[in-house]
């Protein structure tokens, strides 16, 4: 697939089942989290990977923090339901940010950088037949969560991303008009 088609019908595949991206697969979706937007060269971002037994491990640090969050006792539902999210999909991905004081590269622009990151994975991992997608949301701010990560005190998680194979035909993306979103400014 070439690089303007993948660009343009990228869409998140809510559905994941087994198996996981292969080898070459995340080879080439990794290397494209490297080529980020990057103001001084930073690299602030890294990647863990969690899959196999280790999505269950993961499901009992989100259990752990939601249950500590709330701070009543979760259902039985909403504990099963909190376990099970890892095992949506065979790969994980947490994406993070590695903070550094920089005179000209403030924090947000950091993370805009990992951000750029996933957007590069996600179109890559489009590109090459394996289904993703990007959560955020309390666990990926929970320092509990980062800590069962064993983030550092500078590193901030800026999301999870689902991959594995789509369990049914990708969505087509919608039909934005260009001109809703771009217009050209003209000084007063």
């Amino acid at each position: 697939m070439d690089a303007l088609t993948a660009l343009h019908n990228r869409v998140s595949t809510g559905k994941l089942v087994e198996p996981a991206p292969n080898e070459q697969q995340r080879q080439n979706i990794f290397r494209a989290a490297l080529r980020a937007a990057d103001h001084a060269c930073l690299r602030p971002w890294r990647f863990l990977m969690v899959e196999g037994q280790e999505r269950e491990r993961l499901g009992e640090i989100f259990l752990k923090a939601a249950e500590q969050s709330e701070g009543v006792p979760l259902t039985e539902a909403q504990r099963q339901r909190t376990l099970a999210m890892p095992l949506r999909a065979p790969l994980i991905i947490v994406a993070i940010t590695r903070l550094q004081e920089h005179p000209k590269v403030p924090h947000l622009e950091q993370h805009m950088s990992t951000a750029g990151a996933v957007q590069a994975m996600l179109t890559a991992a489009y590109a090459e037949g394996v289904g993703v997608y990007w959560r955020t949301g309390p666990l990926a701010n929970n320092p509990q969560v980062a800590q069962g990560l064993g983030l550092a005190e500078n590193e901030r998680i800026d999301g999870f991303i689902y991959c594995g194979t789509p369990d049914k035909a990708a969505r087509q993306a919608p039909d934005l008009q260009v001109d809703d979103f771009f217009s050209q400014w003209k000084a007063n």
